[in-house]
């Protein structure tokens, strides 16, 4: 009976659903661009660091009795919300050179040297290519790129490198495909010496793993050397001589929270127990804020387009009524009870919310593809499948959740049955004696 009723008038039913598919798109499409801005900000953030990871640095001019030591570290462990925990050290103030290859044919002049504790990389988001974690003293982590920094010492200069970054890059600004170094470095030995101005100390490692480059984590994914506290402290004793204290004080530790939510309260409590702290949050909050307000005024846009639609709901069932006068008597002299006649009319109402609604969400889905495929570059149809769902390293205009599908339908529906709530009551007041009458 619904469905005779809204198919009676069928050119002001198809008007009247019009109104809300135009109503829900324009709230989809415009909350998608608001979605799509905050993940942009979230991705270049994230380029620039690690968003959950905290850096905890010692109180400045060594005020206090605080101490970036080991009773730190346990400390921030127990703290609610923290994933991972580990100092940071790095090879500083010292010269190196690095020597690889049967009889160190390869040589580099350089290399970011740093220490972890190598038990918490896994938990800290560090990605392994190829190889294990170092289980022992000696073996240690390369970055991905690491093989580029040698030369062959047995070719002349200028014909002794490799460079990565060889060829012209793309408009997106990706170079070709690195043409493969001199070594591969997994299982190779690696001597580093360091240098001061008197004396050479080698140092032998194993490399048994190479990390997928991270710079949001640090440089040293990308072409450094990774190695445990105990191996660098061992560098820095023998080089600085007694650089390596029983009880060794932090330069900077890094605490990785489980969630985004968990940042600011770790990062609040680090700071009460007197230790200066660094992390994304202060740059992420004014900029998730801006997004907010921007995604409110966007939807609040499209808001206004649904608004009319509900006039337009009400419209048409005011004049349902006006023509169902005698069909409401007649329902009401045969019997049905009051809520029987206010459901068809609210069932009517909020089934041109419910198609309305499932109609704009597939125009919504149509004209976000449409403007990520065309936000990508040149129309190409390798770039429909990204404007769809993504993926790494893509950069979608308009992203529509599936939490926003639903919304957009139940909200139709919501307003649909709101804007006939009123036509609704007004038809069961009508006398049923007064209805029949003839005009």
């Amino acid at each position: 009976m619904c469905r005779q009723n809204l198919l009676r008038r069928k050119s002001r039913t198809f008007l009247t659903v019009l109104g809300v598919i135009i109503g829900c798109c324009s709230i989809v499409v415009m909350a998608s661009i608001g979605i799509g801005m905050k993940e942009a900000q979230e991705r270049l953030l994230s380029q620039l660091g690690d968003l959950t990871i905290i850096t905890v640095t010692p109180p400045q001019g060594g005020r206090g009795k605080q101490k970036l030591d080991d009773s730190f570290l346990t400390q921030a462990r127990r703290l609610d919300g923290v994933r991972a925990v580990t100092p940071k050290l790095t090879l500083d103030g010292v010269s190196t050179s690095l020597l690889t290859g049967v009889n160190n044919r390869f040589q580099a002049d350089w290399s970011t040297i740093c220490a972890y504790d190598l038990t918490q990389l896994e938990s800290m988001g560090y990605q392994l290519l190829e190889g294990r974690l170092p289980q022992k003293s000696g073996e240690v982590l390369v970055g991905q790129y690491f093989a580029y920094n040698f030369k062959d010492t047995l070719r002349p200069d200028g014909y002794n490198t490799i460079d990565r970054y060889s060829g012209e890059p793309d408009e997106n600004g990706n170079y070709p495909q690195a043409p493969d170094p001199y070594f591969k470095p997994l299982s190779q030995n690696l001597t580093i010496s360091a240098e001061t101005d008197t004396e050479s100390y080698p140092f032998s490692y194993k490399i048994v793993g190479v990390l997928k480059e991270d710079n949001s984590k640090g440089y040293e994914t990308s072409d450094g050397v990774i190695m445990s506290l105990s191996d660098l402290q061992a560098i820095t004793a023998k080089v600085k001589k007694g650089g390596g204290a029983k009880k060794p004080e932090y330069g900077s530790v890094l605490v990785k929270t489980d969630g985004l939510a968990s940042v600011a309260p770790v990062e609040k409590t680090i700071k009460t127990l007197g230790f200066p702290t660094e992390s994304m949050e202060s740059i992420r909050k004014p900029m998730e804020e801006e997004a907010r307000q921007k995604q409110m005024m966007l939807g609040g846009l499209g808001a206004i387009s649904l608004f009319v639609a509900a006039l337009g709901i009400a419209n048409t069932m005011m004049m349902s009524i006006s023509e169902r006068t005698r069909e409401i008597g007649i329902m009401k002299s045969l019997g049905c009870y009051v809520t029987d006649v206010r459901t068809l009319f609210l069932l009517e109402a909020g089934a041109i919310g419910l198609i309305g609604g499932l109609i704009g969400c597939f125009v919504s889905f149509l004209a976000s593809t449409a403007i990520n495929f065309f936000s990508l570059g040149a129309p190409a149809m390798e770039n429909l499948l990204p404007a769809i769902v993504g993926g790494e390293g893509v950069n979608r205009v308009s992203v529509i959740p599936l939490w926003l599908y639903a919304f957009a339908i139940l909200f139709s529906i919501f307003i649909g049955v709101g804007s006939g709530y009123y036509p609704a009551n007004k038809a069961v007041k009508i006398p049923a004696l007064e209805a029949i009458r003839p005009g």
